[in-house]
């Protein structure tokens, strides 16, 4: 949480928004409190109230989970969401979790956009689920870039 942005994330939804074309893509992580975005593509904001996410109902869902929002207007758990009612707007979501090898989902990586779409096929769910395995993968590996550092030069960590 709260790294700096890495062109390897940006570059993954730069390429989420592109292929569904969406207007908004993020890489989102969620703790107890809230959401945060270590990539995104179309929206301001870095973070939001975990209470306003729709990433957080989408963890719930289980490992290697894809969420769908086919009209967040519609839908009784996000209606009155000020991220509904107010900029930017969010019609449609479909979020893919992101799930370490041991089953734990961190958060999403997320398409959204202000118009209602209907159900994506099995094809593009698929799709998005194995980039956000591509998203898991790179912060796996950020994590081990790290640890190997860290016991290179112990001093410069501690």
């Amino acid at each position: 949480m709260d790294t700096p942005p890495e062109a390897r994330f940006d570059r993954i939804t730069a390429l989420a928004s592109d292929l569904f074309d969406a207007p908004i893509a993020l890489v989102s992580l969620v703790d107890e409190h809230r959401q945060w975005f270590k990539s995104r593509v179309g929206l301001e904001a870095c973070s939001t109230d975990r209470s306003l996410a729709f990433c957080a109902h989408a963890i719930e869902m289980g490992p290697d989970a894809v969420m769908i929002v086919e009209d967040a207007t519609l839908d009784p758990r996000f209606a009155t969401n000020a991220l509904v009612t107010q900029a930017p707007d969010i019609r449609f979501y479909m979020g893919a979790t992101l799930t370490t090898a041991d089953g734990f989902n961190l958060g999403t990586l997320c398409v959204i956009d202000t118009k209602s779409r209907p159900t994506p096929s099995e094809r593009e769910q698929r799709r998005l689920r194995q980039l956000a395995q591509v998203v898991v993968d790179e912060l796996v590996l950020g994590q081990s870039v790290r640890r190997v550092a860290e016991k290179a030069n112990p001093t410069a960590h501690g």
